[in-house]
């Protein structure tokens, strides 16, 4: 019995208490319990009374368990409980709620900080996009100014420069629509490609000694490809890449080169700029989409980002890089449906 007492003792991990058949703690008290903490410095009394509550607090969690004898009288009853670290780990699923609402609440606050900065970002990318997009013109008005005050009296030069200025005129008419137009589903027409492309290649052409650039803009252009487009809107994209390439190349020979062919792969139409500029290393080439991101001193990354969108969320084609290597160049692909 003795062996069976040891084996049955060393299997159980919850606390336990002996008592008699009216639910009061058998004496003496240390032989008869398991696992139960009890201040042993206490008198006898006070050893009865904590355990006759303890034996309360036991039967509140499960139901005795009865030892009766032969005839089936109950002689004795073994209150137990769960042990101490069941009991906490009662808690367990309120803390993880807890610590689960906590990471939510801080991954909230955290989302709607980064929210706000990047819309911050984007009004004032936004305000220096519309500045940068304003630039050439005012630039190239001031410089057709400049000529008036020296060419007053050659009436050829004054009518050929006030052609000029009536185009940067027209241009700042189509900046303003340009920004308009952004967050709305432009209207698609079709039209030439190779007009909209060659429009702003001549109006860059005569720009570019104003800008502080020799650069020479070679095209090779199809009259025969027609996409549906919004012509302001594509405009600026071909813009964007221009005036990248005219930033991107430090030599004195620049050239920015745009061909025109039909797309690889399905119907539609392929407009190819590539330049002989510094180029871009692969991690810059895999982050120049992103707003915000920029490797200018000046400027604010939004240029790309926006051209993308234009032709991939407007247009339903594709803006890519498709080769750059440093110290070569860069080419991008323009692909229309």
């Amino acid at each position: 019995m003795l062996f069976y007492v040891d084996l049955t003792r060393s299997s159980i991990r919850f606390p336990m208490i002996l008592a008699d058949k009216n639910g009061k703690p058998v004496y003496p008290y240390q032989q008869f319990m398991l696992n139960v903490e009890m201040d042993t410095t206490l008198s006898v009394a006070q050893q009865r009374e904590w355990l006759t509550y303890t034996i309360q607090e036991m039967k509140k969690d499960y139901p005795p368990f009865e030892v009766t004898d032969p005839e089936g009288r109950v002689v004795q009853r073994i209150y137990y409980t769960n042990s101490a670290i069941v009991g906490r780990l009662r808690y367990m699923p309120f803390i993880e709620i807890l610590i689960v609402a906590a990471f939510i609440l801080v991954g909230y606050v955290a989302f709607s900080t980064i929210r706000r900065n990047e819309e911050s970002n984007i009004w004032v990318g936004m305000a220096k996009e519309a500045a940068h997009q304003l630039g050439t013109p005012l630039s190239s008005m001031l410089a057709w100014l400049e000529i008036l005050r020296m060419e007053k009296n050659d009436a050829n030069r004054v009518d050929e420069t006030s052609r000029e200025m009536e185009r940067d005129v027209e241009r700042l008419n189509v900046i303003a629509n340009r920004f308009a137009k952004i967050g709305s589903q432009p209207k698609l027409e079709t039209v030439v490609v190779a007009d909209v492309v060659e429009h702003v290649c001549s109006y860059f052409e005569t720009r570019l000694p104003n800008l502080g650039r020799k650069v020479t803009i070679k095209r090779e252009l199809d009259g025969s490809l027609k996409a549906a487009i919004s012509v302001e809107l594509f405009e600026w994209v071909i813009e964007n890449l221009i005036k990248n390439a005219v930033e991107a190349i430090e030599r004195k020979d620049g050239v920015i080169s745009l061909t025109m062919r039909r797309r690889p792969k399905g119907t539609g139409v392929l407009v190819v700029v590539s330049d002989n500029g510094k180029g871009m290393t692969r991690q810059v080439a895999s982050r120049i989409f992103q707003p915000g991101y920029t490797t200018k001193k000046r400027g604010w990354g939004l240029g790309l980002s926006l051209s993308r969108r234009i032709i991939e969320d407007y247009h339903g084609g594709r803006l890519t890089v498709r080769e750059t290597q440093v110290g070569a160049g860069t080419t991008f692909w323009v692909e229309l449906p």
